[in-house]
């Protein structure tokens, strides 16, 4: 009794899920989010079609795999982690994900969208920038191998020593750190969910201070905390890169869907970092 009773308040106090007969897209959104519709805002004014937006948060649990029968889309759009889990079990359809850390070029064909990783030239053009050439980076091999292959290519062709070290257990970051002493010029930090845990973060920004090594990141956030310099992505012009794909893929009714870096970013230092290690602005 106490677990009908239970089912029946569920049933009665969660807001219905708003049905859009006939809806070309499935939007997904992981919670109500300044960020996330700022990405929305964006992605709408380059895709002008019918919608049916779900916020996931609003619901205790949403069967993703049921709408898409039920409802008939044509494209499913994810807006962050949760919402790109949610997706994941769509195989009829093309999904394209934006804001989400765990967007990886291992996903099937048909789940692509706006990665979160800059692409690595524009890292290796502010590590010329700022005159560093050894530079030491942490990775998870299934979330970012892919994308430090690809910029250990391009650091070759740049000049610039790449010492990359995967990290499969976010525990195992402290001893390797370590073993990077005296062996490189700066930090790079991917927004990799296996490494950029809080206890993580602390101990790169701890050696970045104690080393002198100057720590390049993928958001403004951490300059306040020490980091010297960061590339911010745009959440807006995600959201049109993200909104001219799925045009394309209602246009052209292909479900192979490819991962693209993020085109638009903000460059972002710390000066008074960049001035104690004697670095110039980049």
């Amino acid at each position: 009794m106490r677990a009908l009773a239970l089912f029946l308040l569920l049933a009665f106090c969660l807001p219905p899920l708003p049905l859009a007969q006939g809806a070309e897209l499935l939007i997904l959104e992981s919670s109500r989010s300044a960020v996330y519709s700022e990405a929305l805002r964006g992605f709408r004014s380059a895709c002008r079609s019918s919608e049916q937006t779900v916020v996931l948060s609003d619901y205790a649990e949403v069967d993703v795999q049921r709408l898409v029968k039920e409802e008939r889309p044509r494209v499913v759009v994810a807006i962050g982690d949760r919402a790109l889990a949610a997706s994941r079990k769509v195989r009829e359809l093309p999904v394209v994900a934006m804001l989400s850390l765990n967007l990886g070029r291992h996903a099937p064909d048909n789940i692509g969208g706006i990665s979160m990783t800059v692409a690595p030239r524009e890292y290796l053009n502010l590590f010329q920038s700022l005159g560093v050439k050894r530079v030491g980076l942490f990775y998870d091999p299934k979330k970012s191998g892919q994308y430090v292959k690809r910029a250990q290519q391009e650091a070759r062709q740049e000049g610039v020593t790449l010492l990359a070290e995967p990290v499969r257990d976010p525990r195992d970051l402290q001893a390797k750190l370590e073993r990077m002493k005296g062996e490189i010029d700066a930090l790079w930090m991917l927004p990799d969910a296996t490494v950029a845990t809080t206890v993580n973060m602390e101990a790169l920004l701890l050696f970045s201070m104690t080393q002198s090594v100057p720590m390049v990141t993928f958001t403004s956030h951490y300059l306040k905390n020490g980091a010297a310099a960061a590339l911010d992505l745009d959440p807006a012009d995600i959201g049109v890169q993200a909104g001219e794909l799925a045009s394309s893929l209602l246009k052209w009714e292909t479900h192979r869907v490819p991962v693209l870096d993020p085109r638009k970013t903000h460059l972002k230092s710390n000066e008074s970092v960049l001035r104690k290690l004697r670095l110039r602005s980049p």
